[in-house]
């Protein structure tokens, strides 16, 4: 090889080098604008985009759409009395349990906080209250422990709302499973309520 090859074949390389830099730098920051940091689930501006082309979707199809709203129960009393640190470790094991116990079809989302989301696709009123239920069950069955200590049992609530049932509109669909959440919360909580 020449020297003049030799360069033009570093000039290739460093090219090439730069132009995977940048393809890997544009797919982190797309990951980025669409997930959440700490659980790993699907973001609310996600959420939001998702769930207007969901219920276009399934109007065209004639098809129901679930809507689960999840809380932590006691989340910031959680937090005061095992910390920020335990608190976090909480929110990613619910993450990574939801990305683990949902279907491929269905959309897993930090709503904020302490607030989860799920978009479950064709799910009637019964199959998203009983996948509701699972999830319930499933998450008070972890066994968390931050360090050497137990965390003790974490409960969620749950609130449901079904297209068209339950509303035509994105928003009506927050909304009702906003309120069903809300209910099962002043229930006692670590519940499932229907809108």
């Amino acid at each position: 090889m020449t020297p003049c090859q030799k360069r033009l074949a570093e000039a290739i390389s460093k090219q090439i080098a730069i132009s995977l830099a940048n393809l890997k730098l544009r797919e982190t920051l797309q990951y980025q604008s669409f997930r959440d940091a700490l659980t790993g689930l699907f973001n609310r501006r996600y959420l939001e985009a998702s769930i207007v082309r969901e219920v276009h979707r399934v109007s065209r199809e004639n098809q129901p759409l679930g809507i689960i709203m999840i809380d932590v129960d006691n989340f910031k009393k959680f937090n005061d009395t095992f910390g920020h640190e335990a608190g976090d470790l909480v929110l990613q094991t619910i993450g990574t349990f939801l990305k683990d116990n949902i279907r491929q079809s269905d959309i897993a989302c930090r709503f904020g906080g302490e607030e989860l989301t799920i978009i479950l696709a064709n799910a009637s009123l019964e199959n998203t209250k009983e996948r509701a239920e699972q999830i319930r069950q499933g998450v008070k069955n972890l066994h968390l422990k931050y360090g050497d200590q137990s965390l003790g049992t974490i409960t969620i609530s749950l609130g449901v709302a079904v297209f068209p049932n339950h509303g035509e509109t994105p928003e009506d669909l927050f909304h009702a499973a906003d309120i069903a959440l809300y209910q099962a919360k002043s229930q006692g909580r670590d519940r499932v309520v229907s809108a």
